[in-house]
C-alpha cells in the first residue's frame, strides 16, 4: 500500500496548475485595461461636465474655485485639470512605475470642445475611449 502522494505527481500537478494560469493570466488581463481605462475616460466626462455646470453658473471656467475639490484620479491614471477663462483641458496622465505606465493607450485628453486624443498611443482612440 502507498501512502501519500509521490513526487512525480506532485510535479505533474504543478505543471498543470502552471499551464492553466499561462493561459488565464493573459486573457484576465486585457478586461482589467479595458476597465481602468473606461474608469479613467468616465473620471474625464465627470470634471468636464462639472465644469460645463461651473461655466454656466458663474460664465468662465476657472473662477471661482469649484465648490467640490476636483478628484485626483484613479489607481491607473491622474488627473489633471486645467481651466483658463474661457476653455479648460483635463489630462489623465498614467501613473509612472505603475500597471499602465506603459500602456499602449497613452495619457487621455479632453478639453471644452469635447476634443479627445490620447498622448503616446499606440492604438486607435476608438479603442482606447470605447466607441
Amino acid at each position: 500500500m502507498q501512502q501519500g502522494n509521490s513526487l512525480i505527481e506532485l510535479l505533474i500537478v504543478l505543471a498543470v496548475i502552471g499551464m492553466l494560469a499561462a493561459i488565464a493570466l493573459p486573457a484576465y488581463d486585457e478586461p482589467l485595461k479595458q476597465t481602468a481605462r473606461a474608469e479613467a475616460v468616465g473620471l474625464l466626462h465627470d470634471v468636464a461636465l462639472r465644469l460645463e455646470q461651473h461655466r454656466v453658473r458663474h460664465g468662465r471656467y476657472d473662477e471661482p474655485p469649484p465648490d467640490r475639490p476636483w478628484p485626483a484620479g484613479t489607481r491607473h491614471y491622474r488627473l489633471t485639470v486645467r481651466p483658463d477663462v474661457t476653455t479648460y483641458r483635463l489630462t489623465a496622465e498614467r501613473v509612472p512605475g505603475g500597471r499602465f505606465g506603459h500602456d499602449p493607450c497613452g495619457d487621455f485628453q479632453l478639453d471644452q470642445a469635447g476634443r479627445r486624443d490620447n498622448l503616446g498611443a499606440q492604438l486607435p482612440g476608438e479603442v482606447c475611449w470605447g466607441n
